[in-house]
C-alpha cells in the first residue's frame, strides 16, 4: 500500500528549524509516528495534522511549560493522506500505519470481522479515543432536488474512494432501496471536480463539516445538499446502526441557507495492539491537553466536538492499554 505523505507543517518547522542543532544525542530520540488519515479535502486530514501537531514534540524543542509544545518528548507525529477509514483499519492492523481515523463502523467491523471484512478480521486494532460525528452528505448540482432517495435510480452517483467507510455504507443505502444507479469510486476532490463539470449527477461523502472541497465548490459553482426524510433517516438507522440521526446547521456552507437532515457516524482514532504502552499514555495525555484544547478549537469547525467528555462514546472494541490507563487517572474508567 502506498501513501502520499505529507508531514505537518508545524512539525516540519520543528525539525528543520533545529535541524542546524540537534546534538547526535537528540536525533536518536526522534521517532516518527505515522497517522492515517483521508483525501486532502475531507476532515480527516485536517483533523489528523491538528492531532499530529499536538502529540509532538521534536527534539530540541522548548517544554511545555514554557510555552513549547506540550507534545510527547522526541515524537514526530506525521498526517497521511490515505483513502479513508477502511484502508486506516486494514493499515493498522497490518503495522503499515501506526494510528488513524476510521469511521465508528469499519472499526468495530474490522475488529470483528463483519461487513466488508468478513473472513479478515482486525484484531490487532485498538481504540485511543471517540472524536467527533461524520455528517453523511449526499451533493447535488446546483438548483437540483430529488424527492427521496429513489429517484438517484439511472444516475451517475459518486459513492466516495475505494477503500473508505462510506463507501461501504452508501452502497448498503442504495442497495436497501433498490437504486441501481452508475456508481463511480471517486475521492472527494474528484467528486466535487466532476459535478462541477457535470459530469456526475450526485456523490456521497461523509465526515466532519465542513469540506473545504465543498467550501470550494460553493464559491464557484454552487451546490445543493439533499435532506433525508425521517424515514429514510430512521430506515439507514436500522440497516446502519452506526449511523445516528443528525443535523447539517444552515450556513455551514456558505451557499447553503436550509437546515440539513442527515445521518451521521462518530469518527474515532485508533492504533495497533503492539504500539508501546508507555508511548500510547503519553500520546493519550497530550491529546486531552489543555493546550491541545485551543489547536482543536481554532484549528477546525469540528474540533471543538472533540471532547474528554465523549472520548469513549459509542466505543465496541478493546481500548488500547497505554490510553485506558489515562482514562482510569481521569475517572472515565472505572
Amino acid at each position: 500500500m502506498k501513501f502520499r505523505i505529507r508531514a505537518l507543517v508545524a512539525a516540519f518547522i520543528a525539525i528543520v528549524g533545529v535541524a542546524g542543532i540537534i546534538a547526535p544525542s537528540y536525533a536518536q530520540d526522534m521517532k516518527f509516528w505515522r497517522i492515517g488519515t483521508g483525501g486532502a479535502g475531507g476532515t480527516y486530514y485536517p483533523i489528523g495534522g491538528l492531532i499530529a501537531n499536538a502529540i509532538s514534540n521534536p527534539p530540541g524543542s522548548r517544554p511545555c511549560d514554557k510555552g513549547g509544545s506540550c507534545g510527547v518528548p522526541g515524537l514526530v507525529a506525521i498526517a497521511v493522506s490515505t483513502n479513508a477509514s477502511v484502508a486506516n483499519v486494514n493499515a493498522i492492523d497490518a503495522g503499515q500505519l501506526d494510528a488513524g481515523l476510521a469511521g465508528a463502523q469499519s472499526v468495530t467491523q474490522g475488529y470483528n470481522g463483519e461487513g466488508k471484512f468478513v473472513g479478515a478480521k482486525k484484531s490487532n486494532i485498538r481504540m485511543i479515543a471517540n472524536l467527533y460525528p461524520e455528517d453523511m452528505h449526499l451533493v447535488l448540482p446546483k438548483g437540483t432536488k430529488l424527492g427521496s432517495l429513489k429517484d438517484l435510480a439511472g444516475k451517475k452517483v459518486g459513492v466516495a474512494a475505494a477503500g473508505s467507510g462510506t463507501q461501504v455504507s452508501v452502497r448498503m443505502i442504495l442497495k436497501h432501496y433498490g437504486v441501481k444507479a452508475e456508481e463511480l469510486e471517486l475521492n472527494l476532490g474528484q467528486s466535487t471536480q466532476r459535478l462541477a463539470d457535470g459530469q456526475i449527477d450526485a456523490f456521497f461523502y461523509a465526515g466532519g463539516t465542513p469540506f473545504a472541497a465543498l467550501i470550494q465548490l460553493g464559491s464557484t459553482k454552487g451546490f445543493e445538499l439533499y435532506t433525508f426524510s425521517e424515514e429514510e433517516r430512521k430506515e439507514i438507522n436500522s440497516i446502519i446502526p452506526y449511523y445516528v440521526e443528525s443535523l447539517i446547521p444552515a450556513g455551514t456552507y456558505q451557499n447553503i441557507t436550509y437546515d440539513v437532515p442527515t445521518v451521521a457516524v462518530s469518527g474515532q482514532l485508533i492504533t495497533g495492539v503492539n504500539q508501546p504502552e508507555d508511548l500510547v499514555y503519553e500520546i493519550t495525555k497530550a491529546l486531552w491537553n489543555k493546550n491541545t484544547r485551543k489547536l482543536l478549537d481554532k484549528g477546525h469547525a469540528k474540533g471543538k466536538q472533540i471532547v474528554l467528555e465523549t472520548a469513549l462514546k459509542g466505543v465496541l472494541i478493546p481500548v488500547h492499554p497505554g490510553a485506558e490507563k489515562f482514562y482510569k487517572e481521569v475517572g472515565l474508567i472505572k
